[in-house]
């Protein structure tokens, strides 16, 4: 129940529908956030959202301009959300970008996806190498 309730909190509401800005303006949208996964850093907390504009066929976004936008994600709507919650903070964040909806470790090779790791240093994202 803890876990649902963490979900909630971090996601607040509409989870996957309301639009979120991004300096690229592609239509970007959370999915779902995992909580309390280990990561190679310690605690993990994976934000992770539905961007359609990076697919391979017929996408308009590269690598590049995500990563900016994953940066902005991670400054502007991860860290709010986590500074709300009491407990163990997360060692890492992890923003990925898909572009279309995907199962958690589930390969589905059809499917763009994007990743970013940062770690959480005086109340700022700071990009890690994956």
């Amino acid at each position: 129940m803890r876990a649902v309730a963490v979900l909630l909190l971090l996601a607040g509401p509409a989870l996957g529908q309301d639009l979120i800005e991004v300096p690229s303006g592609q239509p970007v949208s959370l999915q779902d956030v995992i909580w309390n996964e280990p990561g190679p850093a310690g605690l993990t907390v994976r934000f992770r959202f539905i961007a359609p504009r990076i697919a391979r066929e017929g996408g308009t976004i590269d690598f590049d301009t995500a990563a900016e936008d994953m940066d902005h994600l991670c400054q502007t709507f991860a860290l709010p959300r986590i500074e709300t919650v009491t407990g163990p903070q997360p060692a890492q964040v992890v923003i990925s970008l898909s572009d279309r909806p995907v199962e958690f470790g589930v390969i589905t090779p059809e499917a763009t996806q994007f990743f970013e790791a940062y770690s959480i240093e005086d109340g700022t994202c700071v990009w890690e190498a994956f």
